[in-house]
């Protein structure tokens, strides 16, 4: 038994010790919320400030454990969403509870009622409409349960302002607490996330596509000898990622619009546009997933239509992973994407044509035999999703290069050309007894024969 509970032990050990080995900033998140929840406790801990917020302190306890997230942008959004929430649904509870006082004692719970329930309701409604569901959904909810606490409190407390007032100050220091703390301290920021986040995922759909031909056509006893472990397959497997990543792309492009610049991203970068950009890496890695299908052990030797194919295939698959490499280096380094990629493009289209001719000829010859026709048709389908990769790796291109135009990418220029040879040209003149004819001697310093200078005469 504790043997057993030894191990249990180191396995829940290890797994904690990889956990903040594969992201150090979750060990500083976590440091950075106890410092705040510390900070916030004074308003009980230190008498000064208990004499003057009472009981109301535990408010911004609460705030700090329920507004303090991982990033600066979900930090800001939801400590911007509360205070204003907070704000509004107390003027209006102050001024529904006015409103009661004035129909008497009898009519005043009766008032409030109404009053609840119209606003409740229809905040709740508000809910629905997408936009303030992507953005204020949190401010929505803590506006209805400010209000209602302050409407129904305020019935049957007497210093009903005194309460507003010391709850509101507790909430907003408590947000303000969190926010400088999430911006000073180590940030990490939404909108630099999605940003590596979309790099990352270009890459690895490079990378299986890199890989791709060599796994696929295994036509000599060489490339069979070097065929890399399982371990050094893992590119193979990695794509997966970009299938499940609209939920984190969608959170992360939200909450950077509330991010102040920092970095390379001003205020007003269009973060909405990774998305779309997001959206064609999942369309090529769903051609990548059907791609992968057909990545099994060859039994037999390969076909004649195979090596047909072979060379072409692995055109395509190069050339659209040196172009998205391409895409993901000039979406790193912020830079005008339009030279290189489009020059990979070309050659996979190229290297299409190429592809289609050979369909054509391989039907053309095994049309009369239905068994070499069926034979072929696996081989076909790998040629087909690679010609649609390409155009999902051109839908893809045309993405970032319209980030590039709307985010101001730099723009690459072109390299000058240099000089090989430096010289000078001396004009002089022969003596008279040679028809006096004029000369040019060009002295050319070379970069061979020792850097000795070469005359050159010209007439």
């Amino acid at each position: 038994m504790g043997i057993e509970l030894k191990n249990k032990a180191m396995e829940v050990a290890m797994k904690i010790k990889k956990l903040g080995q594969d992201d150090p900033r979750r060990i500083i998140h976590s440091i950075k919320v106890g410092v705040a929840l510390t900070l916030v406790s004074l308003f009980y801990y230190w008498r000064p400030l208990y004499d003057g917020f009472g009981a109301s302190g535990i408010w911004a306890v609460i705030t700090v454990v329920v507004i303090f997230e991982f990033t600066v942008g979900a930090t800001l959004s939801k400590g911007l969403n509360r205070s204003l929430g907070t704000m509004l649904a107390g003027a209006l509870g102050v001024g529904v509870d006015y409103l009661a006082t004035l129909s008497g004692q009898k009519g005043e719970p009766f008032v409030l009622g109404i009053f609840v329930f119209l606003i409740a309701a229809s905040a709740t409604f508000s809910r629905f409409f997408p936009g303030i569901k992507a953005r204020y959904d949190y401010g929505v909810l803590i506006f209805i349960l400010t209000f209602s606490m302050v409407s129904v409190s305020g019935y049957r407390v007497d210093e009903f302002l005194t309460m507003a007032h010391q709850r509101l100050a507790t909430i907003l220091a408590g947000g303000a607490i969190c926010i400088i703390i999430s911006i000073v301290v180590c940030p990490v920021w939404a909108g630099e996330t999605l940003h590596n986040s979309i790099i990352s995922n270009i890459d690895k759909l490079a990378n299986f596509l890199e890989g791709f031909g060599g796994e696929y056509f295994h036509c000599s006893e060489d490339e069979q000898h070097d065929i890399s472990t399982d371990k050094d397959k893992s590119f193979l497997q990695a794509y997966k990622v970009v299938l499940n990543s609209k939920s984190v792309e969608d959170s992360m492009a939200n909450f950077a619009r509330w991010e102040p610049r920092h970095g390379n991203f001003g205020f007003r970068h269009p973060w909405k546009h990774y998305l779309k950009i997001g959206s064609f890496a999942r369309q090529c890695a769903y051609q990548i997933e059907a791609l992968n299908a057909h990545l099994r052990p060859q039994l037999q030797e390969p076909s004649q239509f195979r090596r047909m194919m072979e060379v072409p295939c692995k055109t395509i698959t190069s050339e659209s992973a040196k172009a998205l490499k391409a895409l993901a280096t000039s979406i790193k380094t912020m830079t005008d994407p339009s030279p290189s990629s489009q020059l990979h493009l070309t050659t996979a289209k190229t290297a299409i044509n190429d592809l289609k001719n050979s369909l054509k000829s391989a039907t053309t010859h095994m049309s009369e035999d239905i068994s070499n026709l069926l034979a072929i048709i696996p081989d076909a389908t790998v040629a087909s999703i690679l010609i649609d990769i390409v155009k999902s790796v051109e839908d893809l291109s045309e993405a970032v290069i319209e980030l590039s135009l709307k985010a101001k990418f730099k723009s690459v220029s072109p390299e000058k050309p240099q000089l090989l040879h430096k010289g000078t040209i001396k004009p002089f003149v022969e003596d008279e007894d040679e028809q006096s004819e004029s000369h040019v001697v060009i002295t050319v310093r070379g970069i061979e024969n020792n850097n000795e200078d070469l005359p050159v005469n010209k007439k």
